[in-house]
C-alpha cells in the first residue's frame, strides 16, 4: 500500500481527498501530522506550474510521495479573474465571506446567462526518484446572484450548478465529490497512475 503526502493543512481538503481516493489501496497524510514546515512560494504563472511547485517542494523536504493541487474561479464576465489568484483575491487577510461579496459587487447586473464561471484544479505528484504525474479537473456553472447553502468551503456558496438549481454549497459532500473539479481532477491523475504502473 502506497503512502502520499497531501500538500495541505486544511482538514476540510484533506477529507475530501480521503473520500475521492477512498477505492485506491493508499495511505494519506497530511502537513498536520508533520513537524511543521515552511511554506513554499506559489509563484506559477497556472494551476500546473503551482501543483508542481508544492508537490515538488514537499517531496523534496520529506523524502514522501508528494501531492499537491491548486485551483481556482475563474468568472467568465471578469476576463477569469480571480483564477490563479483565487485564494489571494482581495488580499491575504480578506475572508472568504469578503471574496465573495467582492465577485458579486463586481457582477452587480450582470445577467444570469452572462455569470457564467468554472472551478478549475490540477493535480499533482511527485515522487523521490524524480518521477511526476499531473492531471487537470473542472466543474462548469454560473455565479449566484446571492451566496445560498453553509456546506464546502471557499466560493462554493456563490457556484451554482444550473442542471442542479444548487449551490456547491448546498450539496452533500458526495454529491459534491461527483461533481467538482477536485474530483475530476485527482481521478484523471489516478487514472495516469494506475497505466503509468500498468495496474
Amino acid at each position: 500500500m502506497q503512502e502520499y503526502l497531501v500538500a495541505t493543512s486544511n482538514p476540510h481538503k484533506t477529507e475530501a481527498i480521503r473520500r475521492l481516493l477512498s477505492e485506491y489501496p493508499l495511505t494519506i497524510s497530511d502537513l498536520s501530522e508533520h513537524d511543521p514546515l515552511p511554506v513554499p512560494e506559489e509563484n506559477g504563472e497556472s494551476f500546473e506550474a503551482n501543483a508542481l511547485i508544492k508537490s515538488r517542494y514537499y517531496c523534496r523536504l520529506t523524502g514522501c510521495n508528494a501531492v499537491a493541487d491548486d485551483s481556482g474561479l475563474e468568472v467568465d464576465a471578469l476576463n477569469g479573474e480571480p483564477g490563479i489568484h483565487s485564494s489571494r483575491y482581495g488580499g491575504e487577510e480578506m475572508s472568504h465571506a469578503d471574496k465573495m461579496t467582492k465577485i458579486l459587487a463586481a457582477l452587480e447586473g450582470v445577467p444570469e446567462e452572462k455569470r457564467t464561471a468554472r472551478f478549475r484544479c490540477v493535480a499533482a505528484v511527485t515522487y523521490p526518484d524524480g518521477r511526476e504525474y499531473y492531471a487537470e479537473g473542472k466543474m462548469e456553472g454560473r455565479i449566484a446572484l446571492a451566496p445560498k447553502g453553509d456546506g464546502g468551503f471557499g466560493y462554493d456558496p456563490i457556484f451554482l450548478i444550473p442542471e442542479l438549481g444548487q449551490t456547491v454549497a448546498e450539496l452533500s459532500p458526495e454529491q459534491k465529490d461527483s461533481f467538482s473539479h477536485r474530483g475530476h481532477a485527482f481521478r484523471n491523475l489516478m487514472e495516469k497512475l494506475q497505466v503509468e504502473h500498468g495496474d
